[in-house]
């Protein structure tokens, strides 16, 4: 089965969030822990979350994605927005023990000009201080685009993050379809090849989850414009090699297209119908 979803609204709380899933004919969702432009996270309601954890065993979901708020730079030259990124991701995990075994996922940041080396250590610093032993939830990197000096550009950044952090069981790793084009990985046309460096680099038993998302922009344009499933520069063709290749396919997909909730559900139907049971 073909383990996908979207990115959905936490407005209503988790248990709608749930039920737009299985509008949608998904079988997962992913969601942002707060306000993706802002600081402020919702109460937790430990009965709606009840309720959408019986709703997802139920219907045997995929495991959720939630995604940190797009604010946090833990390598930003700034002290006081790399200590906001520490107090809300560690925030951030605290609330996804509701949701055990679940993921979270952020980008690593950009180094304002400190220089890539810096950017890592510090990431690796905030990782260090903030995972738990205890914790239920694997934290996934995210794979970026490579644009100004975004950290995570390269499969080796990403790799020394990994090296520097203590509780490395707790770590995983994000693929983004649209980041990883732009950033100059050919998965259009040497799909194995950038699978094979991944592997080589990092471990494809890091991989936990993609965001399949088309994208606006060429190959190598370090830009991360989204762009909806086969109207992009990726185009469909690919995206069916992607979710049926044998080293991804029981991973869970979630988009990030440009999309309201009937276009998720008109992308989820394209890709099932072009997965291979």
């Amino acid at each position: 089965m073909l383990n996908i979803g979207c990115h959905l609204s936490t407005a209503q709380g988790f248990f709608a969030m749930g039920q737009d899933a299985l509008k949608i004919k998904a079988n997962t969702f992913q969601f942002f822990t707060r306000n993706p432009r802002g600081s402020k996270a919702k109460a937790i309601d430990p009965s709606d979350i009840a309720a959408l954890r019986k709703l997802t065993a139920e219907h045997h979901f995929a495991p959720l994605l939630a995604h940190a708020p797009y604010t946090l730079n833990p390598c930003s030259a700034q002290e006081k927005t790399r200590e906001f990124a520490r107090l809300t991701m560690a925030d951030d995990l605290v609330r996804m023990e509701y949701l055990p075994g679940s993921m979270y996922n952020f980008h690593p940041g950009s180094h304002t000009g400190q220089g890539v080396d810096v950017g890592i250590a510090q990431i690796i610093a905030l990782l260090n201080e903030i995972l738990q032993k205890e914790q239920q939830t694997t934290v996934l990197l995210e794979t970026m685009a490579g644009k100004g000096s975004e950290v995570g550009g390269k499969f080796t950044e990403l790799r020394q993050i990994i090296d520097g952090v203590e509780l490395q069981d707790k770590m995983g790793v994000c693929l983004d379809t649209c980041h990883v084009n732009d950033a100059g990985y050919d998965i259009v046309h040497d799909l194995d090849g950038v699978l094979e460096e991944f592997d080589q680099v990092i471990g494809l038993e890091r991989l936990r989850a993609i965001h399949i998302n088309d994208s606006m922009n060429p190959l190598g344009s370090h830009k991360d414009r989204h762009q909806k499933i086969g109207e992009g520069q990726i185009g469909l063709e690919a995206m069916t090699r992607i979710i049926n290749h044998p080293r991804l396919r029981q991973l869970p997909f979630y988009l990030e297209t440009p999309n309201d909730l009937p276009g998720y559900a008109q992308e989820i139907a394209l890709l099932r119908s072009k997965y291979i049971e």
